[in-house]
């Protein structure tokens, strides 16, 4: 392949570019490469060389096609400049270049030491992020950016021994359309590993700006109390058939994997059709097909009937509450 051709086409691409008992009268649940160097005028000597974590597994090579790769890779496209950290509600933190694109990393490339894998028709696809100009910007340590030679000559930014990419499809800063591409590729965090939430307990508590405190599950979604159902002397769930496609019932959580939930009624009980479903404060709880993503609250007040979950089990916003 002819190195010009190869450098033309890359920027033409990148042009177009529950501990209870059963207090509601129902069962408890407890249910060799080139070494890597600190780059940029505001980086420290050293690199942690961190081999950060293991290869996911997936299709093919990650890019779209299984052909060959050649020792050399195309030019890099833009400067990378002054690194930042955005945030996603998805992912976290996620590491993004001076325009503010998405950075990500390569399952198959190594960090110790720092290796790239991607040549070819992948860096078409996935342009390397150029190491010289590559400053930290607020909220990123300074001593995780590095370098790495590539089999070109051309030096690759690193953060923490992982090369660094873009994604030819990420056109507009905050996309995040490589995310998880091949089961290998993921946006990288200012640590350089993968960016993701936080891990979150089965249940816990988050303070929404204009709802207060309410209960979200394990992936942050919001938890909701339907105002037909029943809590006592038992757990009655009066959502059934088409209702739980709209309002999925939260499946059983141990209540020692909760945080800020009040424990008492924090139990699972047996639905008529025979399923498990969560309870707080023995009211049954659910979710909403509506919530796209964490932080979400679109099923708040729906038919006057659903309502976000306090702490203790209260409906919030709810007329009377």
């Amino acid at each position: 392949m002819n190195t010009s051709w190869r450098t033309a086409s890359l920027v033409a691409t990148a042009a177009s570019v529950l501990a209870l008992t059963t207090a509601c009268g129902q069962d408890n649940t407890t249910t060799p490469a080139s070494a890597a160097q600190n780059v940029g005028a505001t980086a420290a000597a050293g690199n942690s060389g961190n081999p950060g974590s293991g290869t996911v597994a997936g299709a093919g090579n990650g890019y779209g096609a299984d052909g060959s790769q050649s020792s050399a890779s195309p030019a890099p496209v833009a400067p990378a400049g002054k690194l930042s950290v955005a945030g996603n509600p998805e992912l976290g933190d996620v590491l993004t270049d001076g325009s503010g694109l998405t950075l990500y990393r390569f399952d198959k490339d190594t960090a110790n030491p720092p290796k790239s894998n991607c040549a070819d028709d992948c860096a078409t696809t996935w342009p390397p992020v150029p190491a010289e100009d590559a400053t930290a910007g607020a909220g990123i340590d300074k001593a995780l950016l590095g370098e790495v030679t590539r089999p070109d000559g051309t030096k690759q930014l690193t953060i923490d021994g992982w090369p660094a990419y873009r994604y030819a499809k990420d056109v507009n800063a905050g996309d995040v359309n490589g995310q998880g591409v091949g089961g290998k590729w993921f946006a990288l965090a200012p640590s350089g590993k993968k960016a993701k939430l936080s891990d979150l307990p089965g249940l816990s508590v988050r303070k929404d700006p204009k709802l207060g405190d309410i209960v979200v599950d394990r992936n942050g979604m919001t938890v909701y109390r339907f105002m037909k159902d029943e809590a006592w002397p038992k757990p009655v769930s009066n959502c059934t058939g088409a209702c739980l496609e709209k309002w999925p019932a939260v499946a059983p959580v141990n209540a020692d994997d909760t945080k800020g939930v009040k424990k008492k009624g924090l139990m699972s009980f047996t639905r008529s059709d025979g399923g498990k479903q969560m309870t707080v404060n023995c009211w049954p709880i659910y979710t909403f097909a509506g919530d796209k993503a964490p932080g979400d609250t679109n099923g708040q007040g729906v038919g006057g009937t659903w309502y976000a979950v306090s702490p203790d089990g209260k409906p919030v916003g709810a007329p009377g509450e």
